[in-house]
């Protein structure tokens, strides 16, 4: 048996014995938190139309922002290879300190806390 059909095999093996525990494990002990949809912390079974925290879309928000820019600075190690990496290294330091402005002056404005 070559190299590539017992790493296949072995590949197939693996996902088999997985997707079986994966589907046999959640049904040993189920509960009614267990068998309810989740939706953030809200009553899934109440109404619709309670108020929404706007403090808590204000920090999704921002998870977003700092998330996306890694997306940003992923290409930063390519980068260095370039003829002129200093150009590189500015506009990664612009959106850096940009992004850390931004935070600065959210966290003085209060947009972090949670209570009031």
């Amino acid at each position: 048996m070559n190299l590539i059909t017992f790493t296949i095999a072995l590949t197939a093996l693996i996902s088999l014995i997985l997707a079986f525990i994966a589907f046999w494990l959640p049904v040993l002990n189920p509960d009614n938190e267990k068998t309810s949809p989740y939706e953030c912390g809200f009553d899934p079974l109440g109404s619709a139309r309670l108020p929404f925290s706007l403090r808590f879309f204000l920090v999704a928000i921002l998870f977003l922002l700092f998330d996306l820019e890694i997306a940003l600075l992923l290409p930063l190690p390519w980068g260095d290879q370039l003829d002129f990496p200093l150009i590189t290294i500015l506009w990664t330091a612009t959106i850096l300190i940009l992004l850390t402005l931004g935070l600065i002056y959210e966290w003085l404005q209060g947009g972090l806390e949670w209570a009031e």
